[in-house]
Order: structure tokens, then sequence, then C-alpha cells
């Protein structure tokens, strides 16, 4: 049996959604991306944590639609939610990574992670979302505006360098006991 990567969804979050989504957000605090390990070579964006109840029940009904079809994760709640901004004014990018910290203490450990696509394709160039071990979703249908995509927080993926405009996005994390 062939093990299913990932679950996406097409332009299923409609236009005003996505816009209205993005002027609500922009204008809570921003800070620097970081990383597990801190590294500023890995990531260059800008997020905002983002604590409302209505966007992460959104956001968990694709995780348990995704992992009640492909993956069977013991998933008990919703982690983080970020408002992510890469401008090619910072040359934005996010290099190979998973979501999972390994290494920490947490009882409990990122499961499922989510990318909701905030920006229409035409208002930046680069800044593609990429998987490394599995195969990659047509980069086309998953830039669309309002495209959903889910998949396994263990699977090493990157957004390459955005070279023009900016894009945003949601990213969530679904989480459950650790990893055993």
């Amino acid at each position: 049996m062939t093990r299913i990567n990932w679950q996406m969804w097409q332009g299923t979050v409609s236009s005003e959604e996505c816009d209205a989504l993005i002027k609500k957000l922009k204008d809570v605090p921003k800070e620097k991306g970081a990383t597990y390990n801190d590294s500023n070579d890995i990531r260059k964006s800008n997020i905002s944590w983002v604590a409302d109840p209505d966007i992460k029940l959104l956001l968990w009904q694709y995780a348990q639609q995704a992992n009640r079809v492909a993956f069977g994760f013991d998933v008990t709640s919703a982690g983080d939610v970020q408002f992510t901004e890469y401008s090619a004014e910072y040359e934005g990018k996010y290099d190979w990574h998973h979501d999972v910290d390994w290494l920490g203490k947490n009882a409990f450990d990122r499961k499922i992670s989510l990318v909701l696509q905030l920006s229409d394709p035409n208002d930046y160039e680069g800044c593609d979302f990429e998987f490394f071990e599995v195969q990659n979703p047509e980069p086309k249908v998953l830039k669309a505006k309002g495209t959903v995509i889910c998949f396994p927080s263990y699977i090493s993926h990157r957004v390459t360098e955005i070279t023009k405009g900016t894009r945003h996005s949601l990213v969530a994390w679904f989480e459950g006991p650790r990893w055993r």
C-alpha cells in the first residue's frame, strides 16, 4: 500500500476570505520568523501569532479531514497558528526543515502541518513550497489562492526565495502525544 504524503484542497477558501484574513492579520504585531536552533541563515520571514478561535477552527477542520483520510495519527489538539509574510524586500525564504522538535522535552509533538495560501500568485514571484523526500504537488495548483495543504510534520520541506512582491500564508500545526 502506498503511503499518502499530503492532502490538498485547491482554492477551497474563497478569494474574499483570503483577502479578509490578510487585512485582519496585517496589523497583528510581527516578529522575525525563527527556527528551533535559532539559525538566521535558514529562515527569512515575518510572522504574527494568531489566537483567533475561528481561524483555528477553520484550519482544524482540514487537519482532521486529512488525518482521517490519509494519516491516522494520534492528534489531540490544534497547536499554534502563524500568519507568515515573505517579502522580496528582505529576500524571504525558508530553507529545508521539518516541523518536529525532535530534541524538545514537551509531552507532545507536532504531527500535522498545514499551509493556507492567502496571496494571489500574480502578486509575487518565487516563494515556491516544495517537499524534499516525497512527490510535490503541481506548483501552479499549490500556489492557487485559497489552497490548503496538510502533511506529516516530519516531512522535510522548504519555501524558495521570493524574488518579487509579497506572499502571505497561514501556517498551523496539530499536535498529539510524542512520536514513538
